[in-house]
């Protein structure tokens, strides 16, 4: 089961994305927690301790990896370089494991132009595609506001884009322009996530705003959850049972065949 999560930033995607990626570790599965958002937030969602967050070095940053595996030095555009790296070991050698759950940091993507391939975008992408397409594991991505990390290719590996929507404006007009970019890539397997839910006036207002859309859970706003993430522990630590229930319900609707 590979699944995206996109959405506006703030509203909730790696708290979802470490959810469901913690939920399919305790269920026995080998997990691949992807962290391709730039405003990386994931290692802390899953609850690794923030000594061993400071000692990841985002793949986009590891110099000597991307200088021997593309052939060229990082930063100088308009060089030659191998367009299809072999990546298919890193996801062994620099994953961080916590609770069942080997995590990936990709890191920001600095694009020298329009259309310009960098040789980091380059690495990125082939590593992308290796996760996506080839990887036996069950795979959780937590990107940006968009699909950037996927190719038309890559997207036919991804059982689902999952889209998190928080009851606002931006948030809604965010998760339409998401649903626009997969749709050009040819991603149609969508499904919407409201999080932050404060009341039924919160939900009554996403589900109106998105009629067209499918809903597979409505995230309540919850306490529990903001002091997870004060005291730096796992998203699903000192959860109710309702809250817990509502996590369950999405991954059982998110990897439910269609």
């Amino acid at each position: 089961m590979k699944l995206a999560i996109s959405g506006k930033g703030g509203v909730g995607k790696s708290t979802l994305a470490a959810a469901l990626a913690l939920l399919l570790a305790d269920k026995g599965h080998r997990v691949l927690a992807v962290d391709a958002d730039p405003d990386a937030n994931l290692a802390a969602a899953l609850g690794i301790p923030l000594e061993q967050q400071k000692q990841i070095v985002p793949i986009s940053e590891q110099i000597a990896l991307i200088e021997e595996r593309t052939g060229a030095k990082v930063k100088q555009y308009g060089k030659i370089f191998r367009l299809n790296p072999e990546v298919s070991d890193i996801a062994n050698r620099f994953a961080l494991h916590h609770r069942g759950v080997a995590l990936i940091v990709l890191g920001a993507i600095e694009r020298g132009g329009s259309g310009c391939a960098c040789p980091e975008s380059v690495l990125l992408r082939a590593l992308v595609t290796d996760l996506v397409l080839y990887k036996n594991e069950a795979l959780i991505m937590d990107m940006e506001a968009g699909v950037e990390h996927l190719g038309r290719a890559t997207a036919r590996g991804v059982d689902r884009l999952l889209v998190v929507v928080e009851p606002g404006q931006r948030s809604i007009d965010s998760a339409r322009r998401v649903q626009r970019m997969a749709g050009e890539i040819g991603l149609q397997r969508l499904a919407f996530v409201g999080n932050k839910i404060t009341g039924p006036a919160d939900e009554a207002f996403i589900r109106q705003a998105l009629a067209e859309q499918e809903f597979i859970g409505m995230i309540p706003f919850a306490e529990s959850l903001r002091r997870a993430d004060r005291d730096g522990v796992a998203v699903l630590d000192h959860l109710d049972a309702e809250l817990t229930r509502c996590f369950v319900e999405i991954l059982a609707k998110a990897t439910a065949s269609r």
